[in-house]
């Protein structure tokens, strides 16, 4: 990978993300990469996504060292029974560690919500804006429906709830919102982003 952004910046690029969701896993291959990618500073600046997650000091210093300027932060809630529900394998306590670290790195931070999982209520989704706010962040994306995709738990209960009908292919994209969000989530949600300021994308 740093050969391939060695040869990319000989042509007078400087900018380069990675897109993958798991930048620092496993931790081993993410340090040799930005032991790599620090030969290359101070032509080079990159940003990336990581997982909320098996972050250390060291890699965070690392990151920064080897000019990682933004870091995307896909925490998706700050509730933990919404995060049990995803099947996510993190806690917020492991968001906040590792967004500490890497803003004492000088590493800017973006987090995502995603808001609508079964079993989201108003005090859910105020539970996740309050630890958004509790991090230290420079925007926040926040999303409103979660994509039905075939064979999957949401799937089942989109059907059993009436959302969807158990024939749909799926090819084209559905979407789920728990009951009882609409119409006060959207409204609460456009209070929030004269709040977090996460630009005019922001949703």
């Amino acid at each position: 990978m740093a050969d391939a952004v060695r040869r990319v910046a000989s042509h007078g690029f400087n900018q380069f993300f990675f897109v993958d969701n798991t930048f620092n896993v496993p931790e081993p291959y993410a340090l040799e990469l930005c032991r790599e990618l620090s030969r290359l500073r101070p032509n080079v600046n990159w940003r990336c996504i990581i997982y909320p997650q098996r972050m250390s000091e060291e890699l965070a210093s690392a990151m920064a060292a080897a000019g990682c300027t933004e870091v995307s932060l896909g925490f998706e809630s700050g509730c933990p029974r919404i995060l049990r529900t995803m099947n996510k394998r993190f806690l917020p306590d492991d968001v906040r560690r590792t967004a500490q670290l890497l803003a004492a790195n000088g590493v800017r931070l973006f987090g995502f919500l995603l808001f609508g999982m079964p079993g989201e209520t108003p005090e859910s989704v105020e539970e996740s804006l309050r630890f958004a706010h509790a991090l230290p962040l420079h925007g926040l994306r926040t999303t409103v429906g979660i994509r039905i995709y075939p064979g999957t738990a949401l799937a089942a209960t989109a059907v059993a709830e009436g959302v969807i009908a158990s024939e749909e292919a799926l090819l084209e994209p559905r979407f789920y919102l728990a009951p009882g969000l609409e119409p006060w989530i959207h409204a609460r949600l456009q209070e929030e982003e004269c709040v977090l300021g996460g630009g005019p994308g922001t949703r």
